[in-house]
């Protein structure tokens, strides 16, 4: 089974998607895909782990999340857009190559036996227009990469302002 969680930035869809997780599984994965890119980021993701006890394991995976069992568990995934950043920082801010290695990533997984993957990612297009040719690439492989993990998704849910929207089921 695999459920996406789309949204805007602080929409309500990492809470929502641990709520999912903790009803599923009494001992759900997370893969956190962010990269620390500085001290920031660093307190970012102390702040997150917190927020998850001893229930949890937790996996940090850059960008290869076939090397993951998820066979037979209930995994979190988040985010998608972290993941594909660090996809097309690696490649150069070549989209075709970026969307080619996260998609057989994601195949990779969902084809796994057994396997309930919760996604969350970004609806980066929403917001306002990229100023620069690299966000405007970024936006157009988010955007395809969103379209392919929903074509996939068993459930696609939008979070609008902290309330979940069915809009695949």
């Amino acid at each position: 089974m695999i459920y996406l969680i789309t949204g805007g930035e602080r929409s309500g869809k990492s809470s929502y998607a641990q709520n999912l997780v903790l009803q599923l599984s009494d001992s759900p994965m997370y893969i956190a895909t962010a990269r620390k890119w500085d001290s920031d980021f660093q307190n970012r993701i102390d702040r997150h782990q917190l927020e998850r006890d001893e229930r949890w394991t937790n996996i940090e995976k850059e960008k290869y999340l076939s090397e993951i069992n998820f066979s037979e568990k209930v995994a979190l995934i988040d985010c998608v857009t972290l993941w594909l950043t660090n996809f097309f920082v690696d490649n150069k801010n070549d989209v075709a190559l970026s969307l080619e290695e996260a998609k057989k990533e994601f195949l990779s997984i969902a084809n796994q036996e057994n396997a309930t993957l919760i996604i969350v990612t970004n609806e980066i297009g929403m917001g306002v227009h990229a100023a620069t040719e690299i966000g405007r690439k970024f936006t157009e492989l988010q955007g395809w990469m969103n379209q392919f993990l929903a074509s996939k998704a068993d459930e696609v849910v939008l979070m609008v302002s902290g309330i979940p929207v069915k809009i695949k089921s």
